[in-house]
């Protein structure tokens, strides 16, 4: 893209952004009216350091979040860090540098009133038996690098959080060997932290923790889903009990808290129904999102970021076809509009292939939603298929602009993406089903996703590839190892193909004994629905793709996959990236992948027309 995750700065003058340059992807912040000021930019990619976000401190530093592999006594971690960047200068500073844990980027809170000054969570030491282990908190200065402890670490408490005010007022603390947490709770800064709730994970016991503290005494508001779906409730601190519900939707989980500009009160939640959109309890703000909804259609716009005040707002337009562009919407000038830039120069706002979403019943009832993308033109029977699971598989897919969609739709495939037991954004019944169903009845829901296309007439059941990322990419290898009579090819891209050995690598990482619990409740039997172990029993030729700097899933997974392959003789073919990563972050690695894919797919599974570049 050649905008990218824009952000407008506390005075509404400038955007931050990740931008496409010469084929890189760069940072810059832009300036919006002084045009004789020039935009700064650094670069963003890097063999070590993958740059996750940024978000404004004040007008004239922004604050870098990063991670990067690191390696101790022959183990690798991820490690977490923060930089800030000068506005005025470009300079990048690192902060809490001497810091020796592997989180010291947990950001609790960030001045409003203009000083470059945030509170930090931070952990000394990567070993659990010392004392620097449990993170401290730390006021630091971005524009310094200077810091001040503000609250000393305890055992066994992994995180705090802070109010509106920037007082440090919750803690949550994890035991891995009793697998129990708890949260400790004061009123006000001079308290002393006292535990409020306890939660035994081993009996799925969960505890009330407060997304957000309100300014009355005590008072907080929580995330919570005793009718099935996570909505919005106000909570007593003092009593632990459940208020009234504030906000909810119906079938569908909320999403984030959007606060309102003092910092202590909620001005508006995000959620994803088929598009994503906000509900905002401002008045002020529902009236702007009607204004705009009414002028380019329901569901076509998203207020993405604004100035302090909530008067200039940037705006993300553009249909689940379109790549979009992003406008200034200044509130003080009676809703004004103007374009700052187009998220694809080339694309433009072109409308391209279709995008719906259906629901389908799996083979036991239970009702899939999942997102249906058509090529344009005449033909409209027996099209080719891509089954295209997502990623994580704790996410869900819903109608957005998806390059990757279009880019198979545009070559004459239909492009079905189920949002199968396991994913979230549906409610708690529909995501605990996925529940030790990893490699079995989710396989089975996407498999059902076919039948139901292919009983409409839709597509022709006997030219189906299965295509995914990461989770997504386990589960195109598990289709060619357990299901591939049924598929013409199946290709994966920094996918998991051995879970036991996955499990071993996320153990390493902060939290990562939590992390090896609850794979295992995803697949209580890892060695069974690893297609890895299984390399004599695929029947579908498959694409391997990985970036070799990938920090999420080790690339050995895809490496090791084609070995096996090899020596099964098996039809296959690897395809490593050696500046890749898991995001396709860079042009060439974007492009590499589409081209394998659409030689893959012209020679195992062609469509019926083969669109021109």
């Amino acid at each position: 893209p050649s905008i990218d995750d824009a952000d407008l700065s506390p005075n509404g003058q400038w955007v931050a952004a990740r931008m496409s340059i010469g084929g890189r992807q760069l940072l810059a912040m832009v300036p919006l009216f002084d045009r004789s000021t020039k935009p700064v930019i650094v670069g963003l990619d890097s063999e070590k350091i993958s740059v996750d976000g940024w978000e404004w401190v004040n007008d004239d530093w922004l604050l870098l979040h990063f991670s990067a592999n690191d390696t101790v006594e022959g183990d690798r971690i991820r490690i977490y860090r923060l930089a800030s960047m000068s506005r005025l200068t470009g300079a990048i500073k690192p902060l809490l540098a001497k810091t020796g844990g592997q989180n010291a980027a947990s950001v609790l809170w960030v001045a409003k009133d203009g000083s470059p000054r945030i509170l930090v969570g931070v952990q000394d030491s990567i070993y659990s038996n010392f004392p620097g282990f449990w993170p401290n908190v730390r006021e630091v200065d971005v524009s310094t690098g200077k810091d001040r402890q503000i609250v000393e670490s305890r055992e066994p408490i992994l995180s705090y959080y802070a109010d509106a005010n920037g007082t440090v007022r919750l803690g949550y603390g994890y035991d891995s060997g009793s697998r129990t947490s708890k949260l400790i709770y004061r009123s006000g800064a001079k308290g002393s932290f006292k535990t409020i709730d306890r939660a035994d994970l081993s009996k799925a016991e969960t505890l009330s923790f407060p997304s957000l503290f309100l300014p009355s005494p005590d008072q907080a508001i929580t995330r919570d889903d005793p009718d099935g779906y996570d909505a919005l409730y106000k909570l007593d601190l003092t009593t632990m009990q459940r208020g009234e519900k504030i906000l909810g939707v119906a079938k569908y989980d909320i999403g984030s808290i959007i606060r309102n500009v003092s910092g202590d009160g909620v001005a508006g939640v995000t959620v994803i129904e088929n598009r994503p959109r906000t509900i905002w309890l401002d008045a002020e703000m529902a009236e702007t999102q009607a204004s705009i909804d009414a002028a380019v259609g329901a569901g076509n716009a998203n207020i993405v970021s604004w100035d302090r005040a909530m008067r200039k707002l940037l705006v993300k337009v553009g249909g689940p076809d379109q790549a979009g562009a992003y406008y200034l919407y200044d509130r003080a000038e009676g809703g004004a509009m103007t374009r700052i830039g187009l998220a694809d120069d080339n694309l433009k706002m072109r409308k391209l292939a279709p995008v719906k979403t259906i629901t389908y019943k799996a083979r036991d009832g239970l009702e899939i939603p999942a997102v249906l993308t058509v090529p344009n033109g005449p033909l409209t029977k027996k099209l080719p298929l891509i089954l295209l699971p997502h990623g994580g598989p704790g996410a869900r897919d819903y109608e957005h602009w998806d390059w990757m969609t279009q880019f198979l739709a545009w070559r004459g495939y239909a492009v079905i993406q189920p949002n199968y037991r396991g994913s979230t954004g549906y409610g708690k019944d529909h995501y605990e089903k996925g529940q030790g169903e990893w490699g079995l009845k989710m396989q089975d829901d996407l498999n059902d996703a076919v039948s139901h296309l292919a009983a409409q007439g839709m597509i022709d059941p006997k030219r189906v590839c299965i295509l995914g990322g990461s989770y997504g990419g386990y589960a195109a290898l598990r289709a060619a190892q357990r299901d591939g009579s049924q598929f013409k090819c199946a290709i994966s891209y920094a996918g998991v193909s051995d879970l036991p050995r996955i499990n071993s690598y996320d153990s390493r990482f902060l939290y990562g004994r939590e992390y090896k619990s609850n794979l295992k409740k995803q697949a209580p039997d890892l060695t069974a629905v690893s297609p890895f172990r299984f390399p004599e029993q695929f029947s579908t030729p498959v694409l391997l793709m990985h970036g070799k700097l990938d920090l999420t899933v080790p690339v050995e997974q895809s490496r090791d996959m084609a070995s096996k392959l090899k020596a099964a003789g098996k039809t296959y073919r690897y395809v490593e990236q050696p500046l890749g990563d898991h995001h396709f972050s860079r042009k060439e690695d974007r492009l590499q992948f589409l081209q394998e894919v659409d030689a893959f797919l012209n020679q195992y599974n062609p469509p019926a027309a083969v669109a021109k570049p």
